[in-house]
Parts: C-alpha cells; structure tokens; sequence
C-alpha cells in the first residue's frame, strides 16, 4: 500500500532557485498579510575602509545588491543601478552594491573605480553579511528596504527596473 502525500508548497528559496535556474526573473514581494522582514543588523566595510551599518538606512529608501566581478548578469546590471541611484539619490534613496566573499577585494576596487559606480560599495569579506540577508548565494540578489527598515522586495536575477523604480517612488512618498 503506498501513502500519497500532498505536496508541499515550496520554500521562498526553493521558489527562487527554481526560477532563477529557468533563467527568469524572480521579483518577491516578501512578507504577506501585511508582515514586513526587518533588514538585518548588519555593519557593511566600505572599499575606503569606513562603515555604514543597517542602522544608518532608517529614512532612507535603500537598495541592498549582493553581486559579484565574475558574475556576467550583475556586470549587465551595474549601469541600470547606477542611472537608479542617479534618478532617486537626492531624495533619500540609498544604494549599497555588496561584493560577496568569494570576490577578490581587489578586483571589486577595479571595477568600482573603473566604472566610476556612485554608491557605497562593501566587501563581504567573511560571508557574514550575505548569511543574515537570507544565506544569499545567487547573484544578483537584490532586496529593497523601506524607510523603516523594513525588506518590502527582493530580485533574484535579472531586475525589472521599470516595476523597481514604481516601487521606489512609491516608498519615497511615504512618510
């Protein structure tokens, strides 16, 4: 006699591993019912040796992108971020490009300074950071962070930037 079990729904993460190994976009809106993740307490060492903690979001709208120099998608990616940061920054918004463990510090500092990026850029350097986001290891990762320090959507691939910057300007508005 065999027992037919009901399938069970899939983990967050399974979902986006799912999809993300499909090539699709996977843009999670988190949560539910009303329910918003806070952003982890996390400290970010920036390339120029100063530190920002998640603490330093409260206010702002801020962008959290886990990515990497060998990743081809998150090289594509870069110039969108950057046009985003350049659209919203003198509203409160925040970018935050976080370069995982396994990059080469000094390769990130290249392509920081090569590409002139205008955000913050961190060095993961003991994998701590992309742990407390979720146990990250697909990149890109995106989240995004409300001003109250809340994680509202998370990109895993390729981003719609079109619904990326609705969602910013709406979290903008918000007081």
């Amino acid at each position: 006699m065999t027992h037919h079990h009901p399938p069970q729904p899939l983990s967050r993460r399974s979902l986006v591993l799912a999809l993300s190994l499909l090539g699709l976009s996977a843009p999670l809106l988190l949560g539910g019912c009303g329910r918003r993740d806070m952003a982890p307490n996390s400290n970010f060492v920036l390339l120029d040796g100063s530190q920002i903690s998640t603490a330093d979001f409260k206010g702002r709208v801020t962008l959290v992108n886990f990515w990497a120099t060998t990743c081809v998608s998150c090289v594509q990616k870069m110039p969108y971020l950057v046009s985003t940061y350049n659209k919203f920054k003198d509203r409160g918004f925040e970018t935050v490009a976080v370069a995982m463990s396994y990059d080469p510090p000094a390769w990130v500092l290249n392509f920081a300074q090569t590409r002139q990026l205008p955000f913050k850029v961190a060095l993961d350097n003991t994998g701590q950071i992309a742990q407390a986001w979720g146990d990250v290891r697909l990149t890109p990762t995106t989240y995004v962070v409300d001003k109250q320090g809340r994680i509202v959507s998370q990109f895993v691939g390729t981003t719609d930037f079109v619904a990326l910057h609705q969602l910013i300007e709406r979290l903008l508005a918000q007081s």
